[in-house]
């Protein structure tokens, strides 16, 4: 080590000189292409430059109808030796009875944990362990859902599990028991989190405490629920005739519909429920309303928007741009660069469009403040959206905004699974398969005028709810200045 040390030191002068001239040498190799660029952004400003826009054709998948009725998918990808599916099924909590609130969502839950086709719960695991399967199971409260992930080898397997746990859950009564001892405690904590409070509450007061997009669960209501209420749910709700089943992976097609034909072939077909959400009436619809909750936070969570049109409206394209200039598009937003970069009022802030087919969407503005700033963060969000209703964009928003949603399209067909995603949930929503390809059109086409009479017709001052969770002591007084102030009390939650 130290004849080592010693010819290092002996050699540091001849290294030290070897390699400056390996940097000279470098260098006398690279100024030239140094001038040249620094020649060639001197002619414009990098910030300018333009690109064509990206065109983008996505690949097809199979459709192929069951004679029961089951829609499936089939898309093959043989980069990987792994087969995906993943099941949409016509439920949902929208069907919960007002009684039993959580009905839905239980029985999704235990549809995956509570055993079936045979199997005790314990059994599933066991096999799925064995060769690194993975299903999931949920309803949610406009679907229910079902996934499979195997190795190819292990699809046959995989599957019997699969359509076993659909079709014929068992629900094993202590499996049960324990669902629905978990569902009662992430009820007792959900008054935890300020922004889940004030996402729920928002909820309630667009739509209304007990419309089936805002109701939530309580104890009362998933204490009611039991072994048969599950399985009468899913023997009404779930049936071939209601379910798509999409297919991604290292299979063949014809190997593929013969298994599910044998899995899933006998499966008689059921009354499919019609999905329905009702609007809420014009005469149900809020005029200006101010509420906060009482929750000692750090930091006040602020909610300010009201409801909001369906993707198939006709302005639905114009909206969601002056929402994205808005607000959606974080740094590059109006609300980002006025309420926190210019301000510095808030670290999180911007406004979201919530839109879908079958009930109403919402639009937003929100933030997290510091309590003495609840009253200007309110205010600018006000004056902003006012600005958006009375004024053109610019050419460069709405350029920006443009090539923003452009360029992001391809990114819903980012995979096999992506794309046939998309397939079953366009026809879901019962929308034609060149669904986004139409919004992508409209999009390239709009105009800064399209955008300001969007505005002015969807961003209403006269109907806009403000809700704020934080240190109630002050937050009246600073919000008195935007309507008559009521405090929603929290139901203590057990």
């Amino acid at each position: 080590m130290m004849n080592v040390k010693k010819r290092v030191r002996g050699e540091g002068l001849g290294v030290r000189r070897s390699a400056t001239v390996v940097c000279l040498l470098i260098i006398s190799i690279l100024l030239p292409a140094l001038s040249a660029c620094a020649a060639e952004m001197a002619l414009g400003d990098p910030r300018q430059m333009t690109f064509k826009t990206v065109e983008f054709t996505p690949p097809d998948a199979d459709r192929v109808v069951l004679k029961n009725g089951m829609v499936v998918y089939l898309l093959e990808d043989h980069e990987l030796p792994l087969v995906s599916m993943t099941a949409t099924i016509r439920t949902g909590s929208w069907l919960d009875p007002a009684e039993k609130i959580g009905l839905a969502s239980l029985t999704g839950s235990i549809m995956r944990s509570g055993g079936g086709g045979g199997l005790s719960a314990e059994r599933v695991d066991e096999d799925l362990e064995q060769f690194a399967g993975a299903i999931g199971i949920s309803i949610g409260r406009q679907s229910g859902s079902a996934s499979l992930d195997v190795l190819s080898k292990d699809l046959k397997r995989g599957l019997q599990i699969f359509a076993g746990l659909i079709r014929t859950p068992a629900f094993e009564p202590a499996r049960v028991e324990l669902a629905k001892l978990q569902a009662i405690e992430g009820i007792r904590r959900r008054q935890d989190n300020p922004g889940s409070i004030a996402g729920r509450e928002f909820g309630k007061l667009l739509y209304g405490a007990d419309h089936s997009s805002a109701r939530e669960s309580s104890i009362q209501s998933i204490t009611r629920i039991t072994r048969d209420d599950l399985a009468a749910f899913h023997r009404k709700t779930i049936h071939p005739n209601g379910m798509m089943l999409g297919v991604t992976g290292d299979f063949d097609k014809s190997a593929i519909l013969a298994l599910l034909r044998e899995v899933f072939g006998d499966w008689e077909k059921g009354e499919v429920p019609v999905l329905t959400i009702a609007d809420v009436p014009q005469s149900q619809v809020p005029k200006p309303v101010v509420r906060f909750v009482n929750k000692d936070t750090s930091q006040t969570h602020l909610r300010i928007g009201h409801l909001s049109i369906k993707e198939q409206d006709p302005d639905y394209v114009a909206l969601a741009i002056a929402n994205d200039i808005l607000g959606g598009s974080s740094f590059r937003s109006r609300l980002f660069n006025d309420v926190r970069t210019k301000r510095g009022l808030a670290y999180s802030v911007g406004s979201r469009l919530n839109s879908g087919v079958h009930d109403q969407g919402i639009w937003l503005m929100r933030a997290e403040t510091k309590l003495p700033s609840t009253q200007e963060v309110t205010a600018r969000f006000v004056a902003n959206m006012e600005r958006m209703r009375t004024e053109l964009v610019t050419d460069s928003e709405l350029a920006e905004a443009k090539e923003a949603y452009v360029n992001s399209f391809v990114f819903s067909f980012a995979s096999s699974t992506a794309i046939v995603g998309r397939l079953m949930e366009l026809e879901y929503d019962g929308l034609p398969k060149d669904f986004l390809q139409q919004l992508r059109a409209r999009v390239i086409a709009l105009t800064k005028e399209e955008i300001l009479a969007a505005a002015k017709k969807h961003f209403n001052p006269e109907r806009l709810t403000i809700l704020a969770i934080g240190s109630g002591e002050a937050l009246p007084k600073l919000l008195s200045g935007f309507g008559e102030v009521k405090e929603i009390k929290l139901a203590p939650e057990g």
